[in-house]
């Protein structure tokens, strides 16, 4: 796939990003220089190797499961900027 000056704008205009004229050429070639490596990697055989989340391998330490009293909802929402009843107020965002 090759990036050209139209797509480039168009990136950018669906991303929000003001790009000046003299710089799509450049960032064209940004972009192809991007894709030809994602091209490069498909190429690799990845058949066999498991799927992993960190380059070393970690184990999840588990705290114990334990009731406390709770009861610290005061505490909790001392610094909301608003609280009503313990409850942290939000603005409404949904009409």
């Amino acid at each position: 796939m090759s990036v050209d000056n139209d797509t480039v704008r168009k990136i950018a205009t669906l991303s929000r990003i003001r790009v000046e004229e003299q710089d799509l050429p450049k960032l064209a070639g940004e972009l192809n220089s991007i894709l030809t490596w994602i091209e490069m990697l498909q190429e690799v055989d990845t058949d066999g190797v498991e799927p992993m989340t960190s380059a070393v391998e970690t184990t999840m330490t588990m705290r114990d499961d334990v009731v406390n009293k709770g009861g610290h909802a005061e505490i909790i929402v001392a610094n909301a900027p608003e609280s009503e009843d313990n409850f942290f107020m939000v603005p409404k965002v949904v009409e």
